[in-house]
């Protein structure tokens, strides 16, 4: 039986104009990387907002512009570490269309563990083979010298993920590093609430794929959109584009799919041609 669940309610009244804006904006900051820009961390976290912003109106992502965009996203996000991993010299990227020329960069404080998994995330949802194996030699040592303080799940959930795609051992150590240290009863550097709805639902999603439990699969897939309703319906959050797509449990159910698994979720949090791949190879990325 397939659960369906509505987004929380978001204006759209300025939502032509607002995204006009943020195409503008996005455009200048990814020109301004072939300049020897360091605002790489800038460009991905407003790509991504654009991405997601699409997909107030167009909820499906059943429009070309929006696959553009969530494309564009994904190669700023992989070109965040291909030049953080370089420590000198000029890095080919391919960035909305053009390939770019961009300066090695060497460790940022933007290439951290958060913003590896959502380029993780990112490329899996657009299907993006050679990308995601780059990501996943990314060592986590390089993610650590970004000076970022996070908890040490996080990097336990990378090295997992990481070891999954590359089809590394003790994939089952790694994940159980992983939820094990969301648990309630560790101290945690960042926000109980974002740990329990946004970080742990993706880990549990992973560890139901993995064991190839379609049902109970789907239950944390339900789980998981429903968690990411609660957190992004709060007055401080309900107006943050961030909400608009859930990201994580995306990426997973992506996998999934393609594994392949049945998803019997549906919600505007998961736009269902993002989920079902029907752009990829569409035009060359």
């Amino acid at each position: 039986m397939t659960v369906i669940i509505s987004r929380h309610s978001f204006p759209t009244e300025n939502a032509a104009a607002g995204l006009s804006v943020l195409e503008k904006s996005t455009e200048s900051l990814v020109d301004g990387l072939e300049a020897g820009s360091t605002r790489l961390g800038d460009a991905f976290q407003l790509s991504l907002t654009l991405a997601k912003s699409h997909c107030l109106l167009d909820t499906e992502a059943s429009h070309l512009h929006t696959w553009k965009s969530w494309v564009n996203a994904m190669q700023v996000g992989s070109a965040t570490f291909a030049t953080a991993a370089a420590t000198e010299g000029e890095v080919s990227c391919r960035i909305a269309e053009k390939d770019r020329t961009l300066q090695a960069t060497g460790p940022q404080a933007y290439a951290r563990a958060g913003t590896w998994l959502t380029a993780f995330y990112l490329a899996v949802v657009c299907r993006e083979k050679e990308r995601l194996t780059a990501l996943c030699q990314i060592p986590v040592s390089l993610l650590r010298k970004s000076g970022a303080s996070h908890d040490e799940f996080l990097y336990s959930w990378v090295e997992t993920l990481q070891t999954y795609w590359l089809g590394g051992p003790d994939l089952g150590t790694k994940l159980v590093a992983a939820i094990d240290g969301t648990g309630p009863q560790r101290n945690h550097i960042g926000d109980p609430e974002t740990t329990a709805k946004l970080l742990y639902p993706p880990m549990e999603m992973f560890h139901r794929l993995i064991h190839e439990d379609h049902v109970g699969f789907n239950r944390a897939l339900a789980d998981a959109v429903h968690w990411h309703k609660e957190y992004w319906s709060t007055e401080d959050n309900a107006l943050q584009a961030t909400g608009l797509v859930a990201l994580p449990p995306l990426a997973v159910a992506c996998l999934a799919y393609d594994a392949p698994l049945p998803i019997e979720v549906e919600s505007e949090y998961l736009p269902i041609a993002l989920l079902e791949r029907d752009w990829p190879g569409e035009f060359p990325t």
